[in-house]
C-alpha cells in the first residue's frame, strides 16, 4: 500500500516518516514545490496525489505549516484529521495517540476514516533513518489555490539564529523583569552562539516579538541545551521543550514547575547568576 507524506525541510518531517511507514510504502510531496507557501495549493496537490496513488493514509509533520495544509486537505475531502499524534497504527479503524492540552495528557483515539489524515507532533518520535521516499510530481497550481500565500517575511531579531534550528537557546520569562532586562539574556546567548527565546508572558507584555516565543503557541524547539531564566514552566511552555536534550533552569523559586523538570537547576536571582555565567565564560576564553 502507498502512503503519502507531505515533506518539508527539517527533522519533524523525517520523524513523521517513522509513523507513515507503519501504514505502507511512503511517497512524498515536497512542501517547497510551491513557493511562496500557499496552503490551498498544497492541499489540492495532496488530494490529487492521494487519489492517484490510492493512498492508504496521508501524513505530515505537526508544524504550523503542516497542520495548516492538512486541515485544508481534511476540509476538501470531508475527512477527520488527527493532529499532533505521537503514535499511530493502521486498522479499521486506525488507532492514534495524541498530545492534548499542551502535552499535559495523552488521548487514545480511534480514527474512523477510509483514508486517515495524520500529523505527527514534532520531536516526539525518533526518525528511523530510512531512505527518503520517492517524490510524486505536482502539476502547476490553479490561480484560485494561490489566493492565500505568503507575501513576505519579517527578519528575526535574534541575530539570525533560528529558534527551530538552534543547538543552544537562552530563554527568559517574566522573572527577567522588563524589556531592558533581556540585555543580559542576549549577552549570554551571544557568548554561546545561541538563539534568544522567551515565554508567552514576555510576548504578552510586549518585551519580545512573538517570533521569539517558545511553547505550544510559539516555536517547538529541540536544542542540545535549553537555558531557562526566570521561567516558571507553564504547561504551554513545556509543550515546546519536549525535544530539548538538556534543560538548565535558573529561578528564585526552587518549586517552580520548570525547576522540577530540569536536568540542572540554579536557585537564585537571575540578574546576578546570568552575568556571573557570562563573566566566567569570558574568563575561560
Amino acid at each position: 500500500m502507498n502512503v503519502l507524506v507531505l515533506m518539508e525541510p527539517g527533522d519533524p518531517s523525517r520523524q513523521a516518516l517513522t509513523l507513515a511507514r507503519k501504514f505502507g510504502e511512503p511517497r512524498s510531496l515536497q512542501m517547497q514545490a510551491v513557493e511562496p507557501f500557499a496552503p490551498d495549493a498544497l492541499a489540492a496537490a495532496l488530494a490529487r496525489a492521494a487519489d492517484k496513488l490510492d493512498a492508504a493514509a496521508v501524513f505530515a509533520a505537526g508544524t504550523d505549516r503542516g497542520n495548516e495544509v492538512m486541515a485544508r486537505l481534511a476540509a476538501r475531502l470531508d475527512l477527520p484529521l488527527a493532529a499532533n499524534c505521537i503514535a499511530a497504527a493502521p486498522g479499521n479503524p486506525a488507532t492514534v495517540t495524541r498530545l492534548r492540552w499542551g502535552g499535559s495528557l495523552l488521548e487514545e483515539a480511534r480514527l474512523h476514516s477510509p483514508r486517515p489524515l495524520i500529523t505527527v507532533a514534532p520531536h516526539t518520535v525518533p526518525a528511523d533513518g530510512g531512505p527518503p521516499p520517492p517524490e510524486v510530481s505536482m502539476p502547476p497550481p490553479s490561480d484560485s489555490d494561490l489566493v492565500v500565500s505568503v507575501s513576505g517575511h519579517v527578519q528575526p531579531t535574534n541575530g539570525g539564529v533560528s529558534l527551530a534550528a538552534a543547538k543552544v537557546i537562552v530563554s527568559g520569562g517574566r522573572g527577567v523583569g522588563s524589556k531592558e532586562g533581556f540585555a543580559i539574556i542576549e549577552d549570554l546567548a551571544d557568548l554561546l552562539g545561541a538563539a534568544v527565546g522567551c515565554s508567552r508572558a514576555v510576548t504578552s507584555a510586549g518585551w519580545r516579538p512573538h517570533s521569539d516565543q517558545v511553547g505550544q503557541t510559539g516555536t517547538k524547539v529541540s536544542p542540545e541545551v535549553y537555558i531557562a531564566c526566570g521561567i516558571s514552566g507553564a504547561t504551554q511552555h513545556m509543550a515546546g521543550l519536549k525535544g530539548a536534550k538538556r534543560i538548565v533552569a535558573i529561578n528564585s523559586d526552587p518549586q517552580a514547575p520548570l525547576m522540577l523538570n530540569a536536568d540542572y537547576t540554579v536557585t537564585g536571582d537571575l540578574k546576578e547568576i546570568v552575568p556571573a555565567i557570562a563573566a566566567e565564560i569570558r574568563k575561560r576564553r
